[in-house]
């Protein structure tokens, strides 16, 4: 192969190699009811398809919304020159992850949290509202069996 060509070739190769990634929103969920997961994919790829890794979970239908980022790998991809979509970025300037990448040192988490549910206690004022069930006799039945038999039993050994 004459030397030109097989640089040329070399440079195309490896310009084929380097993949554009995007930091984006793959969502989930049923019709009016969506959650999404954050994920790092090929930009290439259909919004649903085939992802390179699973970064966050966010839930917008929920109050407040739930936003979950595992900032470890954010921070790594966004290092690698991963570009976030307007929805992602928005999402980590939420968490911060966006400050802490552009160097701010006092970039802190502002999303909210919902307060724990409170534990379910019995009110003691209130009458059950199941109706206890009446037992069954059978029990003295097979007791009176028993006696019967045994008086015929000490006949039988006299």
């Amino acid at each position: 192969m004459h030397p030109t060509l097989q640089a040329t070739f070399i440079t195309s190769y490896t310009f084929r190699r380097i993949v554009a990634v995007k930091i984006r929103l793959k969502r989930l969920g049923k019709i009016r009811a969506p959650y999404y997961r954050i994920v790092v994919a090929d930009s290439r790829t259909k919004r649903d398809g085939r992802v390179i890794e699973e970064i966050g979970k966010y839930h917008p239908t929920e109050e407040p919304s739930f936003i979950e980022v595992d900032s470890a790998r954010a921070q790594y991809w966004l290092s690698v020159g991963a570009q976030p979509t307007e929805q992602v970025a928005a999402l980590l300037k939420l968490t911060g992850d966006w400050g802490t990448f552009k160097g701010d040192a006092n970039a802190v988490s502002t999303v909210k949290t919902a307060e724990p549910k409170a534990a379910f206690s019995v009110d003691a004022g209130k009458k059950s509202v199941l109706k206890p069930q009446a037992k069954k006799a059978e029990a003295p039945a097979e007791s009176n069996t028993s006696d019967a038999e045994a008086p015929a039993a000490e006949a039988d050994a006299e």
